[in-house]
């Protein structure tokens, strides 16, 4: 017998639990709810659940409050929030939030978003998946890149760059996130490497123009691999 996954809903509105609610339970997740944080953080410690979809304007406390505590649970966690400024989204992430969903939301995108931030999950800490878009093999565990069936060189910044992407299939990771881990501390603020790596990338693997390529910018915010 297959488990079925367990998503909680932290936010105070009835209705956007009640749509969402519906759209989970019908690509068949086990749906809790919770309508203010404290309820939210009881369901978390109670229900463990294996992804969370997180408001931030809750009745008795800042959603960005939960963001670590949920995260440290080990749940995925996408924010679904009215809030939809660059600093917003960016704090959000840095803090360990999988995603970032404004409302209005398309119900089809949050259910997207929910499945790359599990994808994620599962695959957090393991260095012996293969990763694979468009025509390309990421095998990360060798280190190793093809495309096509032929063996193709990165830099080591431009792999570091792919590669992070790659432990985080789908979801958007921000530019502070690759920066340390490519660059390393000190480096939060040098976006620019990051445009001069994704354009080598996008180069040396693909054939299509930006706004078609597997490696999108979110602006402002960081980086995303459709995989």
């Amino acid at each position: 017998m297959t488990l079925r996954l367990k998503i909680l809903v932290i936010d105070d509105e009835p209705a956007i639990r009640r749509l969402l609610r519906g759209s989970l339970g019908h690509e068949g997740y086990d749906v809790i709810e919770a309508g203010d944080a404290r309820a939210g953080l009881a369901a978390v410690s109670i229900d463990k659940p294996d992804a969370v979809l997180l408001d931030l304007g809750l009745p008795d406390r800042d959603g960005m409050e939960l963001v670590p505590l949920v995260k440290a649970a080990g749940a995925a966690l996408l924010v679904v929030s009215a809030r939809d400024t660059t600093e917003e989204k960016v704090a959000a992430l840095d803090l360990g939030a999988d995603d970032y969903v404004t409302k209005p939301f398309d119900t089809h995108e949050v259910l997207a978003r929910i499945r790359a931030a599990l994808r994620a999950r599962r695959q957090q800490g393991s260095e012996d998946s293969i990763v694979g878009f468009g025509e390309v093999e990421v095998d990360l565990a060798a280190r190793r890149i093809t495309r096509r069936g032929v063996e193709v060189h990165l830099t080591p910044k431009e792999y570091g760059f792919l590669a992070e992407l790659c432990r985080h299939p789908g979801r958007v990771v921000s530019h502070a996130q690759l920066l340390r881990a490519v660059w390393g501390q000190g480096h939060e603020n040098d976006v620019e490497y990051l445009r001069v790596a994704a354009r080598g990338v996008r180069r040396k693997l693909e054939d299509v123009d930006v706004e078609r390529s597997a490696i999108r910018n979110e602006p402002g915010v960081g980086y995303r691999l459709i995989a």
